[in-house]
């Protein structure tokens, strides 16, 4: 070219800033840039472009008055000596004296294919009318409307996807961009076409942007309804009106539709829309309305005045809980956000500032949302935006976004309860169900007995779940999983995890008097082992969150095509947990605290005998800022509530400790509901072999844990001990010694080694064992019975010898702590080994021996889960625990139990 460009910009937005700053990453000389005047304090991007390189910048409200160009204004213009216009983006009437005024001319970028949709409104009635391909032209400015000579257009495929924001998103503003710098390539090259536009096909469609034009149809079908929708998604939206049951109408607006393919709802309540034949639905995932072709579309948000709505949410505005409890780092964290607002609207920013009332676009909106990213590290979407406009909403938002990462909540729970007033402390528990994030009564307010059993006295009543109830939690948990859960990133997901354990921390004496008010478990073990183990958990899985991942697989491709073969770990969804009583807050934390951190959510019955460590749990992930409906628990009889969780079809897994006889029905249900995937840890004889070889002191102090620990209410208890001939009599004495000295009584007392057992039940089972060994001719040493003369349910440490293979407690668990001795002679160790495997269950197992040849044949013979060498009990939160044969099958704890809630998926792609 003879000589160079000299261009001037006209016009305003991010998409005019961009081609400005890649026209001078091109080395072009921009002599001016030409926009619009500020909105109060606020300046139009381009102009704050422009100054940062120090080209001149004008601003202009007209160019022209009463038709005819301003001649200061011509004259600002013609000062820059441009020989050619550039117009990205221009919402003004630019005069033929300025058009013109360039020697090369002026070009416009403008998004549609000319020559249809000509008009202001081009990208949303590309969408309006249904048109399979989009794109946009650049063209020589004439003084028609869109109408001068092509430079170049671009296209690309409508998807079905597509709204008026993705359109724009994906193609026309980062391929508009590109190709306003490709023509002024060619205008500098002199290679740039002017290609006459024809008027075969010409379109001038109306302005999106007067009220009366956005008002959507609804007597028309299903296709246009939802093409006109999406045309105006996300600015201005589709205006549509509501007619309520009093004669009053409120005007709302339609974002998010789609073409509606899955069953017709049948339940939901109803809205009437003016236009639309029938009623419209409100469900679960939206508002469903039938087009006059009897085709559905349904709508996923509504605007209502300034504020975005799940549409599915219409009837339960006021059910919606407002963050008003802010902490001292989220108030700083405000003044941040204030700070945000201010440098994108240039303007005083109050409470009630709404963001797109002081002057937003969509471009504001994407960098909000990024500056929010940047700020704060929360995962916020456009969406978030448009559902909370007004400063206060959003700061509330951002908030709920923090409080679900590593923020936590100090939020007061609201819950109906009792005071525990024990061990020197005042505790609040909730006693109803927790569901959905909220404490709720039980269907027709049913409750249940729950007693000390240090006292037999009812210590409160508790909330007794109904199948309905049942219902409504997995239901929660369903739409948690579908909807808010999803939205937590795996390694918030770890910090959430971390924040309650944090908050179990801080709780934890309170956790451990509960634990043993409730179930009698001994203080100092509670607050080592019941709450200790159950933090440990938490945090062990938590660390897990985001290191959950696939496989790339070499596969056999046909060729000469390649394939990528890739697996993918993927929660399962809603899960249901059953736990027992041993352990409450520890069994549920074993499998809850995997469950949650492979990406699940899940609805638990705790035992009906002992809840209120784990209603008091609840309590805690509401204050650690888990989303309402991850975790609900359901208090109640598991022939009630537990049976429900089994048919439960939205449930896709189950987790199950107890025992093997309620194992087998649980297995039959879940396999006669819906298939549902399950783990069952369920009943133990374990076996413990003590050799003559062994470190007799540590062997007879572990021997006495593995069944006095937990006062024998402990899964891997040692069932039955054998103890090699040469060495019986003493160990035998040696245990009675020792059990004779053991503190028995309130479990609250630091001094206490054996507190009562758990219930009236299994306390009455104890005693029928023990008569039954008796009966079968074991020989009692000790115990046998409830302690004399003591309320409670206390039960004697009992030990019988000469048990012999066939008898009732040398073959079934009592769970509770009966020590059941048989002899073996030295010299037959295969026998022994043997004997030890003659049995249904294979949960744990333990040798004492200083034969490192015969501990290792040992674990290499036994049938157990777990084998303890020369120690017992010896458990760890990173370690696999679970059973064989009639013990079960699954694992808890350790990386293993993450598969237990995981499916893999694969995924084969032909290149």
């Amino acid at each position: 070219m003879k000589d160079p460009l000299r261009i001037a910009i006209i016009g305003q937005s991010n998409f005019a800033a961009d081609v400005l700053e890649l026209l001078l990453e091109r080395q072009y000389n921009i002599v001016g840039v030409f926009t619009i005047p500020n909105k109060g304090s606020r300046e139009d991007i381009l102009a704050t472009t422009a100054a940062r390189y120090n080209i001149p910048v004008f601003k202009f409200a007209t160019w022209r008055r009463k038709g005819v160009a301003i001649p200061e204004v011509l004259e600002q213009y013609k000062s820059v000596q441009a020989n050619l216009n550039v117009l990205p983006y221009c919402s003004q009437f630019i005069p033929m004296e300025v058009i013109d005024g360039a020697a090369l001319g002026s070009i416009c970028y403008h998004p549609s294919i000319l020559p249809r949709h000509r008009g202001a409104s081009a990208i949303s009635w590309t969408l309006i009318e249904g048109d399979e391909v989009a794109g946009f032209s650049i063209f020589w400015a004439d003084d028609g409307l869109d109408t001068g000579p092509i430079l170049l257009q671009k296209q690309v495929n409508v998807e079905a996807y597509d709204t008026l924001d993705t359109l724009y998103k994906r193609f026309l503003y980062p391929e508009g961009i590109k190709s306003m710098a490709e023509a002024v390539d060619l205008v500098a090259k002199e290679k740039a076409p002017r290609i006459t536009q024809t008027e075969v096909g010409a379109t001038y469609d109306p302005a999106m942007f007067k009220e009366e034009n956005q008002r959507v149809d609804l007597n028309q079908t299903a296709k246009r309804i939802w093409n006109f929708i999406r045309g105006l998604d996300s600015v201005p939206g589709a205006l549509a009106t509501v007619l309520h049951e009093d004669g009053s109408e409120e005007h709302i607006r339609l974002f998010g539709a789609h073409l509606y393919s899955d069953v017709r709802v049948q339940e939901g309540k109803t809205l009437r829309l003016k236009g639309l034949k029938n009623l419209a639905y409100i469900h679960e995932r939206g508002l469903l309305m039938e087009g006059t072709d009897g085709a559905l579309v349904n709508v996923k948000r509504i605007k209502k005045g300034s504020k975005m709505i799940n549409a599915c949410d219409w009837f339960n505005l006021s059910q919606a809980p407002q963050i008003t409890d802010f902490s001292e780092d989220e108030l700083v964290k405000k003044e941040v956000l204030r700070n945000i607002w201010l440098s994108i609207l240039k303007c005083p920013i109050e409470s009630e500032t709404d963001f797109f009332a002081a002057g937003a676009g969509s471009m504001d909106v994407v960098r909000l949302v990024e500056e929010c990213k940047d700020a704060f590290d929360v995962p916020l979407e456009n969406e978030h935006v448009f559902m909370a406009p007004v400063f206060e909403e959003f700061f509330g938002e951002v908030v709920k976004s923090l409080r679900q990462g590593s923020s936590g909540s100090s939020a007061k729970v609201h819950f109906d309860g009792f005071v525990l007033k024990a061990n020197k402390k005042e505790i609040s528990i909730p006693t109803q169900l927790f569901i959905n994030g909220e404490f709720v009564e039980a269907e027709n307010r049913r409750t249940l007995d729950i007693i000390n059993p240090t006292n037999e006295e009812v210590l409160c009543k508790v909330a007794c779940a109904s199948r309905n109830d049942v219902d409504k939690a997995a239901a929660a948990a369903h739409k948690a999983f579908y909807g808010p859960w999803r939205q937590v990133s795996a390694r918030q997901r770890g910090q959430l995890m971390m924040k309650l354990a944090d908050l179990m921390e801080q709780h934890k004496e309170e956790l451990a008097t509960i634990e043993s008010v409730d179930s009698g478990a001994v203080y100092t073990l509670a607050l080592k082992t019941h709450i200790g183990m159950s933090i440990d958990a938490w945090r062990y899985f938590a660390g897990w969150c985001d290191k959950i991942q696939g496989n790339t697989i070499p596969v056999n491709p046909a060729r000469p095509n390649n394939v990528l073969t890739f697996t993918k770990k993927e929660p399962l969804g809603v899960v249901g947990l059953i736990t027992p009583w041993n352990y409450p807050l520890m069994m549920l934390s074993w499998k809850m605290a995997a469950c949650i951190a492979a990406g699940n959510t899940c609805l638990i019955k705790p035992a009906q005998t002992c809840p209120l460590t784990a209603l008091k749990f609840a309590e805690l992930t509401v204050k650690a800022g888990f989303p309402a409906g991850v975790i609900n628990i359901v208090t109640g009889k598991g022939s009630e509530a537990g049976q429900a969780i089994l048919e439960q079809p939205l449930i896709r897994k189950l987790g199950f400790t107890g025992s093997t006889e309620v194992g087998k029905s649980v297995m039959r249900c879940c396999a006669e509901s819906n298939l549902k995937k399950c783990s069952l840890e369920l009943g133990g004889k374990s076996p413990l072999v003590i050799f003559a070889d062994c470190d007799f002191e540590k062997a007879v102090k572990h021997g006495m844990s593995s069944v006095f620990f937990n006062k024998g209410e402990n899964c891997i208890a040692a069932g039955r001990i054998f103890v090699e001939d040469s060495i019986h009599d003493e160990f035998v004495r040696r245990v009675v010694k020792d059990i004779r000295s053991m503190a028995i009584g309130d479990p609250l007392n630091r001094s206490t080694a054996h507190g009562p057992q758990n219930h009236r039940a299994h306390f009455e089972k104890l005693i029928e064992f023990c008569e039954l060994g008796v009966k079968e001719g074991a020989t009692l040493v000790y115990g046998g019975h409830a302690v004399p003369n003591t309320k409670g349910y206390f039960f004697l440490p009992t030990v019988f010898t000469n048990v012999e293979d066939h008898m009732y407690i040398a073959q079934e668990e009592s769970f509770g702590p009966i020590m059941v001795i048989s002899k073996f002679h030295g010299s037959d160790v295969e026998s022994v080994m043997r004997r030890a495997n003659r049995s249904e269950y294979g949960l744990a197992s333990g040798v004492f021996t200083g034969d490192i040849s015969k501990a290792l044949c040992f674990a290499d013979t036994i049938e157990a889960g777990t084998v303890f060498v020369n120690v017992y009990n010896k458990t760890d939160v990173a370690a696999p625990f679970g059973g064989f044969k009639q013990s079960g099958f699954g694992k808890d704890l350790g990386q293993e139990a993450l598969n237990e809630y995981l499916k893999t998926k694969c995924v084969t792609i032909e290149y």
